[in-house]
């Protein structure tokens, strides 16, 4: 019997122990040895893990595949199925040979989860936090994740779901999706994140009646993982710390949901902090 495929855009995270903001926030790599499975390649990763574990062909996207490489070996010695696939979301070429690989080694994903993040704005200083100040390739780049990505991805996945007529299509979102906020110091140039719940809420509107169930999960909070456990506010409140594995969890909940009540968007908020409106 051929797996059910689960596809991850973005299965790591920038936040790993050897990722783009590990090293930006910490001026090197960290050690992640004495760290659960689930926590190490922070969301992405648990969600391939929990799909992997739950008996899906598991196929991971990151631009470069050497990133993926310990996630992919970790799934395949837990017994799970697993590919890595280099896929760039700037690039619409790079997009669709990802894709036409997929379909020939693994086939049509019956439920992707959109997960790619940025880091860009996140070092610009104090005195640059207006938008005046803004590089506009910086906001070529959050444009390119927020919203052209998820739109191209969307080109390339729904039309076999709504054929077979079902399907998920799940984003991993954060609380600045909710509103229009001012981006402060060492925040990354995330205001375009509302563009991306927006995408889900008209994918919502035209799939449904397929039989496709698009949901978009507000993460509204700090996720662990070695870069962010290391982080002095996350020693200091662990309690505000979200699990990834917990997280994962509400994706395949989702995932799983009867067609006659899905979800269509979910917010998941740590116990001692207040929901993000």
């Amino acid at each position: 019997m051929t797996k059910k495929v689960a596809m991850v855009v973005g299965a790591t995270t920038k936040w790993q122990s050897d990722g783009r903001m590990t090293k930006l926030a910490h001026g090197g790599t960290v050690d992640d040895s004495e760290l659960p499975l689930g926590v190490r390649w922070g969301v992405g990763g648990a969600i391939a893990q929990k799909f992997a574990q739950e008996g899906f062909s598991v196929v991971l996207t990151t631009r470069t595949a050497a990133n993926a490489a310990a996630l992919q070996a970790a799934i395949m010695e837990q017994d799970g199925e697993c590919m890595t696939v280099e896929l760039d979301l700037v690039s619409p070429e790079s997009i669709s040979a990802a894709f036409a690989k997929i379909r020939n080694e693994a086939g049509e994903p019956d439920v992707l989860v959109y997960n790619a993040g940025y880091l860009e704005g996140r070092d610009l200083p104090p005195e640059k936090e207006l938008l005046e100040h803004i590089p506009l390739e910086m906001f070529d780049t959050t444009q390119h994740i927020s919203a052209r990505g998820p739109f191209l991805v969307a080109k390339e996945v729904l039309p076999a779901m709504r054929e077979k007529g079902e399907g998920s299509f799940l984003i991993s979102n954060n609380a600045s999706s909710l509103r229009g906020r001012k981006r402060i110091t060492g925040q990354s140039l995330y205001y375009p994140r509302v563009m991306m719940r927006t995408l889900a809420q008209v994918l919502t509107e035209e799939y449904s009646e397929h039989g496709v169930h698009v949901a978009n999960v507000v993460i509204d909070g700090l996720i662990d993982s070695p870069g962010t456990r290391a982080l002095e506010k996350a020693q200091r409140e662990p309690d505000t710390v979200m699990n990834p594995v917990k997280i994962a969890e509400a994706f395949y909940y989702l995932h799983t949901q009867d067609r006659s009540c899905w979800t269509h968007e979910l917010q998941l908020t740590p116990f001692p902090t207040k929901p993000s409106h």
